[in-house]
C-alpha cells in the first residue's frame, strides 16, 4: 500500500512545466495548419482544410444533433482535447470494446480511435451497425510491429520446433484484426492492459507457454507480476531464426515476447521518476505497463489507463501524482482534478502521434456526410477475419 504525503499543487512548478501540456491546451488550428497533415488521410475535401476551431465545434454539434439516436461517437482516453469534448462514451481500448459489444442502438459508430479499436468495434457490433474511422490514417505503430506475416512465420518455426502444441498466442489489442484470428484459430486470446494479468493465468491453464505480441513490455511487466523470473521470458527478433535463440531456450521459456514497443511509454525513465521523487517527497509514480519494467518496478503503481484515471479521480485532495501516459490523459486528469497536483513524468510533449491524426475537421466531415446519407471511411474487417478475430475477443471478455 502506497503512502501518501498530502501536498498542495505548486502552481509555479506547473508553469514551468507548461510545455509537457501545452499540446491539447491550446486553440484548434485548421486542418491546412497542422505540421503532419501531408502525412494524413488527404481525401478530405478541401472546403474543411481551413475551418477554425469554433466553427468546427458548432458544426459538429449540430451535426450530431441531427443524427441523435443514429450514430454515436466514442472517443480513447488518448484523444486530443479538442476531439474527445464530443464523445459520447469515452474509455480505454477494453471498455470502448466491451461498449461495442453491448450497444445495440446506434447505426453509425464513429470511432474516434486508431485503426485496430475500429476494427475491433466493427468485429464485436451487431451486423447492421457500421463503423467509421474519420481518418484512416490514424493508425499505431507498436501494432505495426507485428507484422501478420512475420508473426505466421514464428508460429511456422515454433511449429517445425515442436512447441507450437504447446504454446498459446496471446495478442494485445493494439493489433491488426488478422493477427486476433490468428489467435482466435490457434485457441489463443486477446487482452488488454485491463486484464492482461487475468489473460496470462487463463493461458496457463490452457497451455505450457504463451507467445505474446506485440507488446514486449507489458508481457514482461505482466509476467514479473505473476512470478515468472525473467530468464523465462525471451524475446522473439523476427529478423533471426528461431527468433535469436535455440529450440532448447524456447522449450524452457514461459512466455515468448515479440520484439515491439509504444514509442510514447519508452520515453519515460528511471531518472524522470527519481527527479520527480526529489521534487516533490511523498509523490505517487503511476505509470502505464506499456513503460519498460524498470520504470515499472520504480513506480508506485502502474495499471491500464483507466485504472489511472480512477485512481487519480479517487485520490484525496491534496496529493500528488507523477504519471508516466499519454499526454492527453494526464493533462485531462490535472484539469479534472484541481485540488491535486497531477503532472507528466516527461516534461517533452509526449503525444500519440497517430491518435492526435483525428482532427475535428475529420469528425466534421464524416459526421455530415452520415448527415447527408453517405457513410465515408467506414472500416470493414473481411468476414472471414471477423470471425476467427471474434472468438479471440469474445475469451478477452469472458476473462477479467
Amino acid at each position: 500500500m502506497v503512502t501518501q504525503q498530502f501536498i498542495q499543487p505548486d502552481l509555479k512548478w506547473q508553469m514551468d512545466n507548461i510545455s509537457c501540456q501545452q499540446a491539447v491546451d491550446l486553440e484548434t488550428a485548421p486542418l491546412s495548419a497542422e505540421p503532419g497533415f501531408l502525412l494524413w488521410q488527404k481525401d478530405i475535401p478541401e472546403a474543411y482544410w481551413r475551418l477554425g476551431g469554433q466553427e468546427l465545434a458548432s458544426r459538429i454539434n449540430a451535426t450530431k444533433a441531427r443524427l441523435a439516436g443514429l450514430a454515436v461517437v466514442l472517443g480513447h482516453h488518448y484523444q486530443r482535447e479538442d476531439i474527445i469534448q464530443f464523445a459520447d462514451y469515452k474509455g480505454d481500448s477494453f471498455n470502448l470494446a466491451r461498449w461495442a459489444a453491448q450497444q445495440r442502438g446506434a447505426e453509425f459508430i464513429v470511432f474516434c480511435g486508431v485503426h485496430f479499436m475500429a476494427e475491433a468495434a466493427d468485429i464485436l457490433s451487431a451486423p447492421d451497425q457500421q463503423v467509421v474511422l474519420p481518418n484512416m490514417a490514424a493508425g499505431c505503430t507498436m501494432a505495426d510491429m507485428a507484422d501478420p506475416d512475420d508473426v505466421l512465420d514464428c508460429w511456422q518455426q515454433l511449429e517445425a520446433a515442436g512447441l507450437a502444441e504447446s504454446t498459446l498466442p496471446v495478442t494485445y489489442m493494439n493489433s491488426a484484426a488478422s493477427l486476433k484470428a490468428f489467435c482466435g484459430d490457434n485457441g489463443g486470446i486477446v487482452c488488454t492492459s485491463s486484464n492482461a494479468s487475468a489473460v496470462l493465468q487463463w493461458a496457463f491453464k490452457q497451455r505450457e507457454r504463451v507467445l505474446f505480441f506485440p507488446d514486449q513490455h507489458l508481457g514482461r511487466n505482466t509476467g514479473v507480476k505473476l512470478g515468472i523470473p525473467l530468464d523465462q521470458m525471451l524475446v522473439w527478433d523476427p529478423n533471426q531464426p528461431l527468433g535469436g535463440h535455440t529450440v532448447e531456450e524456447l522449450r524452457r521459456a514461459r512466455i515468448i515476447l515479440w520484439r515491439g514497443w509504444c514509442s510514447v511509454h519508452m520515453r519515460f525513465t528511471t531518472k524522470q521518476v527519481a527527479g520527480a521523487r526529489a521534487k516533490y517527497p511523498g509523490v505517487t509514480v503511476l505509470v502505464h505497463p506499456e513503460c519498460t519494467l524498470e520504470v515499472v518496478q520504480a513506480a508506485d503503481l502502474n495499471g491500464s489507463t483507466e485504472f489511472i484515471a480512477r485512481a487519480i479521480r479517487e485520490a484525496p485532495a491534496g496529493s500528488a501524482w507523477a504519471v508516466g501516459t499519454e499526454i492527453n490523459l494526464v493533462s485531462r486528469l490535472a484539469r479534472e482534478n484541481p485540488d491535486k497536483l497531477v503532472f507528466c513524468l516527461d516534461t517533452v510533449v509526449c503525444p500519440c502521434s497517430t491518435m492526435y491524426r483525428i482532427h475535428p475537421a475529420y469528425l466534421a466531415w464524416v459526421l455530415e456526410e452520415l448527415a447527408a446519407g453517405r457513410v465515408v471511411n467506414r472500416l470493414v474487417v473481411p468476414e472471414a477475419t471477423a470471425l476467427l478475430a471474434k472468438v479471440a475477443l469474445d475469451r478477452m471478455l469472458e476473462v477479467h
